[in-house]
């Protein structure tokens, strides 16, 4: 069944989720100015599904249960899949300039898949049977799930068992017959208050004496004993003032991530997909980290797509359009994007077979992307900066553009002088320049730049974690025999 929007957002509402903000327990968490932008993001990933327009991305055949469904559920079965998946997040991102906030969730689904058919066989487990049935229920539910990997980790000096607090990890405090039992956290978690389930994997690669923190598992998101605690943003409270609109920049669509808390949850047998199997742990972070450095090479696209028109109506609106600097920047700004979706769709194109049947995307290049990923937004949005100019960041508020107070000699108001002095080129209005000038900001620097600028740079693994891969990936070994042999080397 796919869901719409609309029916997304009142499924939340049957959720008996606990959330908390500044201190204080939110009771009505899906009306909250702070936290719905991002629950409106999510529901354009089911109205966009409905939308016979892109159908064709948005949607795939369940190679379980042979249903149409959101292709945000969907366990990749080609190449075809994978270069899909990355030109529907292009699409997502294009249509909210934020983070959706689905592709987590999804790049989880693959990962576990292909990792719990490997652990049944080298352990004789039933963990893939498990999954299976979760998938089926994630699918036929069109529900949206939350993938958590990060812990905080305490002294990253040292492993999950050496902690002077060993709940920084999240770890099995109970073996029941039925089931296990769960504390810790985890942390930075994208959508996780939106989501209606939680599938939880770990953060490294575990050894011996960390077979308590090799766990993998799903539990809904108003389980017991499970809270969040919500993220704040650069400049959220914005959201929190009466009658906000210009000012916030991206009114309608904003990103989400807060802290998950395990506080003694129990999970049944049937949602348990590792339970203490160390070596495995690092092949599902590994395969987890690829899918999801594959997806950054298309909704950072999407959104870079959004700031680069916003950069060029700055210009147009500034008068500066056919200065040629100006078009020097754009087309920088569009080399850079076009650039990290080529990385994208590259790595989904060199994708193949897992042994569970699913298709697992290229690692080198996967990292590769992800790399680029790391700094080619900063460059873009340097350059959006630039072009857009000082008014970005020191415009008075809207409060001001429409204020009737009298402060001027022949009875001008604030609102007067504002416009005033504030009014461009004459093919825009001072409050089309106001709202470009405003969204640039949102997304450059304000609660808008914590998806687009730090998570480019942190999420799906710190840039280090992808320089490791690609070292790894990169077999230099191979290539210094290629070496040799062109230059007559023999041995």
């Amino acid at each position: 069944m796919l869901m719409t929007g609309e029916q997304y957002i009142e499924s939340l509402r049957k959720l008996n989720t606990r959330v908390y903000m500044f201190g204080e327990k939110i009771e009505n968490w899906v009306d909250h100015p702070m936290i719905r932008p991002s629950i409106n993001c999510v529901a354009v990933t089911y109205d966009l599904a409905n939308d016979p327009q892109y159908a064709d991305l948005m949607t795939a055949k369940s190679s379980l249960t042979g249903e149409t469904i959101n292709r945000f559920g969907n366990l990749h079965q080609s190449t075809d899949d994978l270069r899909k998946k990355v030109k529907m997040q292009r699409l997502c991102g294009q249509k909210t300039a934020s983070c959706f906030q689905r592709c987590v969730g999804m790049d989880a689904f693959n990962a576990e898949f292909s990792t719990t058919y490997e652990i049944d066989k080298a352990h004789g487990t039933e963990y893939h049977k498990r999954f299976v049935e979760f998938m089926k229920m994630v699918q036929q539910g069109d529900l949206v799930v939350d993938g958590a990997m990060t812990d905080p980790k305490g002294d990253r000096g040292l492993g999950p068992s050496e902690q002077r607090d060993p709940d920084l990890f999240v770890r099995v405090v109970e073996q029941r017959p039925d089931g296990i039992v769960v504390r810790g956290a985890k942390c930075h978690q994208t959508g996780s208050i939106n989501s209606h389930w939680h599938l939880i994997m770990p953060t490294q690669a575990m050894r011996a004496g960390d077979e308590q923190y090799a766990v993998s598992f799903a539990c809904p998101t108003d389980a017991d004993g499970l809270y969040m605690i919500y993220g704040r943003q650069s400049c959220d409270t914005r959201k929190m003032e009466e009658n906000a609109d210009i000012d916030l920049g991206n009114k309608k669509f904003g990103g989400q991530e807060a802290l998950v808390v395990f506080d003694d949850v129990f999970i049944p047998n049937e949602y348990v997909f590792m339970n203490g199997e160390t070596d495995f742990a690092g092949m599902l972070v590994e395969r987890f980290a690829g899918y999801h450095r594959q997806s950054y090479g298309g909704c950072k696209v999407g959104v870079g797509d959004v700031i680069i028109g916003a950069a060029a109506l700055a210009a147009d609106y500034n008068g500066a359009q056919k200065a040629s600097h100006i078009k020097d920047k754009l087309i920088e700004m569009t080399h850079l994007n076009e650039t990290l979706y080529c990385c994208g769709i590259a790595c989904s194109a060199e994708g193949y077979a897992t042994e569970a049947g699913n298709y697992q995307i290229d690692l080198l290049l996967a990292n590769v992307c992800k790399q680029n990923v790391t700094r080619f937004p900063y460059e873009i949005v340097r350059l959006a900066e630039d072009i857009a100019g000082g008014l970005m960041v020191t415009m008075p508020a809207d409060k001001d553009f429409k204020s009737d107070m009298v402060v001027g000699r022949n009875g001008e108001t604030i609102g007067d002088v504002c416009n005033k002095y504030f009014a461009a080129a004459p093919t825009c209005t001072t409050e089309e320049r106001q709202r470009i000038m405003r969204f640039l900001e949102n997304i450059c620097l304000g609660s808008s730049a914590v998806g687009y600028r730090t998570e480019s740079m942190h999420g799906a693994g710190s840039p280090q974690a992808q320089r490791i891969m690609i070292q790894r990936q990169g077999n230099i070994e191979a290539k210094k025999e290629l070496a040799k042999v062109i230059a007559g080397i023999k041995k």
